[in-house]
Formats: structure tokens, C-alpha cells, sequence
């Protein structure tokens, strides 16, 4: 039987979403499909930029978002009946 696998699949796969079955009939699927190799070494890419582009919040931030809650809930008390 042929399994055929969608670029979902394969964002999964490079996700580490998809089962052990799942990786085997993949890894062959790339063994044996140049489209489906070549998709998935982009994805890899793209996984690599958006893992290097991940960013954390100033200090600063965090102390403002942390300040405005506290402020939010001291003025906004609500009364339970």
C-alpha cells in the first residue's frame, strides 16, 4: 500500500507531533520522495528561523503588565451578593 502524506504530515513530523508508525512511514516517504524531502528541509529552516526570532519581554514589561493587573484588581473589586 502507498501512503501518501500531506505538508501537514511533515510540519508534524518536524513538530514531533506524529506517532513512532507515523515517523517510520515518513523517514520512508522522504527516502523515497524528492518534493517530500525538499519540503521538509524548508520546514526545518523555517523551524530554525522561528525558534532563533523567539523573544522575551523587557523586564520593564513584564513589571508594567504586573503593576497594571494588581492596580486593575484593587479598583475593580466586585461584589458578590
Amino acid at each position: 500500500m502507498i501512503q501518501t502524506f500531506t505538508q501537514h504530515d511533515v510540519i508534524r513530523y518536524v513538530y514531533q507531533e506524529t506517532t513512532e508508525e507515523e515517523n517510520l512511514m515518513i523517514q520512508d516517504g522522504l527516502v523515497h520522495d524528492s518534493e517530500m524531502l525538499e519540503f521538509y528541509l524548508d520546514m526545518l529552516d523555517v523551524k530554525v528561523g522561528l525558534d532563533k526570532s523567539l523573544q522575551q519581554p523587557s523586564e520593564r514589561s513584564i513589571d508594567n503588565i504586573l503593576a497594571y493587573s494588581r492596580n486593575y484588581k484593587e479598583n475593580h473589586q466586585v461584589l458578590v451578593v
